[in-house]
């Protein structure tokens, strides 16, 4: 997934109200859209460094938008909207290994009245759900956690993909951690043992977790490599 322009440096002065960030870039402060509503928990200490896309849509109000963070030494991906994106690109270029030589790859695919899960896969008339999460929190050096808050939706699509797996499709969640020098990765059940608890269940249950790190610039986001997920 390329950027379509090039990234604008910047510091960060704050985030407020979930959608805006005040960045300083070159002695002029800015307001841009911040494209994640999560808790973005670690992230946002003042001064990190911070990279904008900017906007030339007349009728959009804000002209940047905030892509990556630099924390604690590492550029961490913030837009979750790009998240699928990035997946998708990896499912049509054979970069996840467990989902490779696909014959279709469908995106917003309804299982029910209530789910949509990311993608719908068809390999040898064998279809498979896949549903993607991004992932921007690191507590440790080279461990990505997810979630970083509580998380209902979180939990219901799991749920959801245990219930796709008793009715016979292949079911999948790639925990896309968009933070550079991972290793590992595991789930914040101090965060939200709910969402750990579901996660245990679809485990058993024959949901198929991944982790993929990607390979983050200021030219481009694409998946890199698997990472090893703890189960503890």
């Amino acid at each position: 997934m390329k950027f379509t322009k090039s990234l604008i440096k910047g510091k960060l002065i704050k985030r407020y109200k979930r959608f805006f960030v005040d960045v300083n870039i070159k002695k002029e402060i800015v307001t841009a859209h911040c494209p994640n509503t999560g808790s973005m928990k670690g992230l946002l200490d003042k001064d990190n460094e911070v990279y904008l896309l900017k906007n030339n849509n007349p009728k959009r109000k804000l002209k940047y938008g905030l892509e990556i963070i630099k924390a604690r030494k590492n550029l961490v991906g913030v837009n979750t909207h790009l998240a699928n994106k990035i997946v998708d690109h990896g499912l049509q270029n054979n970069l996840i290994k467990e989902l490779q030589n696909n014959d279709t790859v469908r995106s917003e695919v309804f299982f029910n009245k209530e789910t949509r899960f990311d993608f719908l896969i068809e390999n040898n008339n064998k279809k498979s759900f896949v549903e993607v999460k991004n992932v921007t929190l690191f507590r440790q050096e080279n461990t990505a956690e997810f979630p970083d808050a509580v998380t209902t939706r979180g939990s219901k699509h799991l749920l959801a993909l245990i219930d796709a797996t008793k009715k016979g499709y292949k079911s999948y969640l790639i925990f896309l951690v968009q933070i550079q020098n991972m290793e590992k990765f595991k789930i914040a059940k101090d965060i939200d043992n709910e969402y750990y608890q579901n996660y245990q269940t679809a485990r058993k249950a024959g949901v198929i977790f991944l982790a993929y790190r990607c390979k983050i610039n200021t030219k481009k986001i694409i998946i890199d490599k698997k990472l090893k997920i703890i189960n503890e």
